[in-house]
Order: C-alpha cells, then sequence, then structure tokens
C-alpha cells in the first residue's frame, strides 16, 4: 500500500450538532476503501488512514460533499460546537463557522479542543476544553485550560468575558500562537496555562 497518512473528517458546523448525510458516509467509505478502519474521536472528528500520495484528492473529493478534512494528531481540531438548540441566529452558528475556519488544523505543540456554546447551557461543555467559548447574548466569553481526562478533571478558567463579535477570532487565534511561540515541547495547554498564569494570557488576549 505505500505510505499511509491519517486525515480528520468533520461534518461541517450546523444546527442540529454533528450530521453526516448517508450519501457523505458512503462517499467516506469509497474514498479510504474497504479494509480501512475509521476511528470516531471524542472530539467529533472521524479519523481515517489513507494512502499518502492520495491524501489531497481524498480531501478535495470529501470537500465536495460538504465534508471538513484537517491534519489528524498535534493540531487544532475543528470547533466542538453545541446543537445550537435555541436558534442559529440566537446562539451565533455564523460565527462558530467563522471561528471553526480560523482555528481548525492549525499545527499546535498537543492537540488542542477548542470549544463553542450558544448560550450558557454549554452543552458542548466548553469549561472541559482547552479553549471555550460560550456566547453571553450578544457577547462572548473566553475560557482556558479546561482538562477532562484522568482522575483529577478541571473546568477551564475565565479568561476574558464581554468579547465584541469582531474581536473573538483575533482573540482565539492570537492566544494559539502564543501557545504555539512558547510552550516547552509537547507541554499540554493547561499546564502551560498554570505555568504562563492568567495575568500574561489576558494581556495577549487584550
Amino acid at each position: 500500500m505505500g505510505e499511509t497518512t491519517k486525515i480528520a473528517i468533520s461534518a461541517a458546523i450546523q444546527a442540529g450538532g454533528s450530521l453526516f448525510t448517508p450519501e457523505q458516509l458512503a462517499k467516506i467509505s469509497a474514498a479510504v476503501g474497504a479494509d480501512a478502519k475509521i476511528e470516531m474521536t471524542t472530539f467529533k472528528q472521524l479519523y481515517a488512514e489513507v494512502p499518502l500520495e492520495r491524501r489531497d484528492a481524498i480531501k478535495e473529493d470529501l470537500e465536495r460533499y460538504g465534508l471538513e478534512v484537517y491534519p489528524a494528531g498535534f493540531a487544532t481540531k475543528s470547533l466542538i460546537a453545541c446543537n445550537f438548540c435555541k436558534g442559529a441566529e440566537e446562539t451565533g452558528l455564523d460565527t462558530a463557522r467563522t471561528l471553526n475556519k480560523a482555528i481548525a488544523g492549525i499545527e499546535t505543540p498537543t492537540p488542542l479542543k477548542i470549544g463553542y456554546a450558544g448560550c450558557a447551557l454549554g452543552t458542548s461543555e466548553p469549561l472541559l476544553k482547552d479553549i471555550g467559548v460560550v456566547k453571553m447574548r450578544d457577547r462572548f466569553d473566553i475560557y482556558v485550560g479546561g482538562e477532562p481526562k484522568g482522575l483529577k478533571t478541571s473546568f477551564a478558567k475565565l479568561l476574558v468575558s464581554g468579547l465584541t463579535e469582531d474581536r473573538l477570532v483575533p482573540v482565539v487565534t492570537a492566544i494559539i500562537h502564543f501557545y504555539k511561540a512558547h510552550a516547552k515541547g509537547k507541554e499540554k495547554f493547561n499546564k502551560f496555562v498554570d505555568r504562563i498564569s492568567l495575568e500574561q494570557l489576558q494581556q495577549i488576549a487584550g
């Protein structure tokens, strides 16, 4: 088969959650082959192993069917969003899509999970993500440093509140790039937050 690589496949961010059509699932199956193993990850991406030489062609083919394809492994995951149950406009569906386009697939020292909730119900569990975004009416709160794994889970801490929509993407991307530039080796994001301190990150977010 030759050299292979993993790709991460996501459904488009939409009201109702991570929804795949039968046609999309059939296309994924056809693209990766009958013998491939497809892993459902905890961050709403499907991992599939494909021939390295066909990766770009497979990516283009899947994207034509409305799927999103990103690098697997040490990268920012596609946005882990809520189901937008209170309506697309009220919960900021377009904003979530814009944020996802800006952050998904950025190479990072460790895999980075970013959650988005369109209201305070927080059904996407943003406070258990590395970076959590919560829409509060027409403003946004950003939390950092959540850790869901292990026996000592920890909630993300409030970094900045009352952020306007136009500032959301610049602030989140600034945090990601600051982490990339200053992490020590494969330092996990929550450990990085503890070492750097909220105060220093608030200066970056400012």
